[in-house]
């Protein structure tokens, strides 16, 4: 059977990608060699870029229901250790383990502005995100093949031959979703330069016992860092001995045990362990997301430490910043060069990423001169100016991609914006498709528009939130292609062009 795309690779990232190419009629197989989901500890959170995607797609009610249980599970750990209140109190994040609380955040921020309801999803595992994608990839027809893997591939001009197991399929595209050692990007020669790693870290839901005198939060111990919480029997420690020996072999009690006691310097005891995993802080990015017919996304374009939980965000964007511009290259009306911007936008947000992991590893050493250090970010983090700037990086509004405008929302994720109907952007942009907002009843900004109909839709309606606004172009990946105030359409119908390609 032929297909528009194979993807391998069936977690968070793919069946995300996979869901934006249906959206767009593609024909689209996820292959992916577990053949059950991985229930492996991973990431425990998201930022305000990823629930806006999720947002912006209608998944946000199954998102935000798994949020508020583990709300509920938090406040439960909170009052077993003696607090916790009507409602547990949620930091915006850490840095190198330097937590910082939202309280002396300002959410009067610009860069906050009409953030909408994605504004309250924060803590989700990774696994219910795999759930909550498997299930919308099923309603949309995706066809997922688990316990199978990709074995090979011959790639030419005109697409890529993909052995998975014994057959052998042809696609017009391949992507390689496949984590962080990626047998697609090793075959196909990705170069993949970056730092070797320097901890051991190991992190676990498990039974412990004599946790009871321990401080909440990251701790810096003996020779790395540990931590307890803030859900019940999650633990996790660091340690800088260099990366462990086997990856690969099971994480028993034992381990865990003596790593903990190691840093913790506690008489603790793991009775049973439920999940656990080991990671590094190997840091390593791919110099191009695309070969050919072969592209890279998620952990497979790029691996670091999951210090500051970026990792499962970085992918979602990934997925939704190449999925619309693939699906324009296999309709055909894709302009010259576009799918190429996906690593010109995606590299640089990746790049940033490896180095802020980067920077946290180094400010975490228990050396004298780091600890001095760690002391002088530490006073400045916890300055309001300082948590301001830390919620900024991490919830993702500072990126922005290099598109060619004069406003100042050229570029950045669009705010969700609230019309005078009740609706919210975010409620029009389910259909993936890209969305063009006359917000002054402009018969010319329509007619412009006007040849682009099938791959734009035009909403003519009053913005509340941001009144001067009197035009706007929005990708389908949120992101923000022209703005105006004064009501001229100067520029939007070379944006059309840079994005949309010639109008039917």
């Amino acid at each position: 059977m032929n297909w528009d795309v194979v993807i391998s690779g069936g977690g968070p990232v793919g069946l995300m990608l996979a869901c934006e190419l249906r959206l767009e009629n593609v024909n689209v197989l996820v292959v992916e060699r577990l053949a059950e989901p991985d229930p492996t500890i991973k990431a425990g959170s998201v930022n305000l870029t990823t629930a806006e995607a999720f947002y912006r797609r209608g998944l946000l009610p199954a998102v935000d229901a798994v949020v508020q249980q583990n709300f509920a599970k938090i406040q439960e750990f909170l009052k077993s250790r003696g607090g916790g209140g009507p409602k547990p109190a949620i930091p915006v994040g850490h840095f190198a383990g330097i937590m910082v609380a939202s309280h002396g955040v300002d959410f009067g921020d610009p860069a906050f502005r009409d953030v909408g309801p994605a504004a309250n999803v924060v803590v989700i595992q990774q696994q219910a995100v795999e759930a909550i994608l498997a299930e919308r990839a099923a309603e949309l027809g995706v066809e997922v093949r688990r316990g199978v893997e990709v074995t090979g591939f011959d790639a030419d001009d005109d697409g890529v031959t993909v052995r998975i197991g014994d057959e052998e399929v042809r696609t017009s595209w391949l992507v390689g979703a496949d984590g962080g050692r990626s047998f697609v990007r090793k075959h196909a020669g990705f170069a993949f330069p970056g730092t070797d790693p320097a901890v051991t870290g190991r992190q676990a839901l498990a039974e412990v016992t004599g946790t009871d005198a321990l401080p909440g939060g990251w701790q810096h111990g003996n020779g790395g860092l540990y931590v307890h919480g803030p859900m019940p029997g999650r633990i996790l420690t660091v340690e800088f001995d260099g990366p462990p020996e086997d990856r690969d072999s099971p994480v028993t009690a034992q381990e865990l045990e003596d790593s903990f006691r190691r840093v913790s310097c506690a008489d603790v005891r793991v009775t049973k362990v439920h999940s656990a995993t080991r990671f590094t802080d190997n840091a390593r990015q791919a110099t191009t997301y695309r070969q050919g017919r072969v592209l890279l996304a998620g952990d497979a374009a790029h691996v670091h430490s999951p210090f500051g939980g970026q990792g499962l965000n970085l992918g979602i964007g990934d997925a939704v910043n190449l999925g619309w511009k693939l699906a324009a290259t296999i309709h055909g009306w894709a302009p010259d060069g576009l799918l190429d911007t996906y690593t010109t936008e995606r590299h640089p947000i990746g790049e940033w990423v490896l180095e802020w992991t980067r920077a946290q590893v180094a400010l975490m050493r228990s050396d004298v001169r780091t600890k001095a250090l760690r002391q002088v970010v530490t006073d400045l983090l916890l300055t309001d100016d300082g948590a301001t700037y830390l919620a900024k990086k991490l919830s993702g509004v500072l990126h922005r991609y290099p598109i060619e405008g004069e406003h100042d929302l050229t570029g950045r994720g669009a705010p969700d914006f609230a019309f005078a109907d009740g609706t919210r952007l975010g409620e029009h942009l389910q259909d993936g498709r890209a969305l063009l907002l006359d917000l002054a009843d402009n018969a010319g900004l329509r007619a412009t528009a006007k040849g682009w109909a099938g791959r734009v839709t035009t909403l003519t309606a009053k913005c509340d939130s941001e009144p001067t606004l009197t035009g706007v172009l929005i990708r389908p990946d949120g992101h923000i292609a022209w703005a105006r105030e004064d009501g001229a359409t100067t520029g939007l119908e070379a944006a059309l062009h840079r994005w949309f390609g010639e109008p039917a």
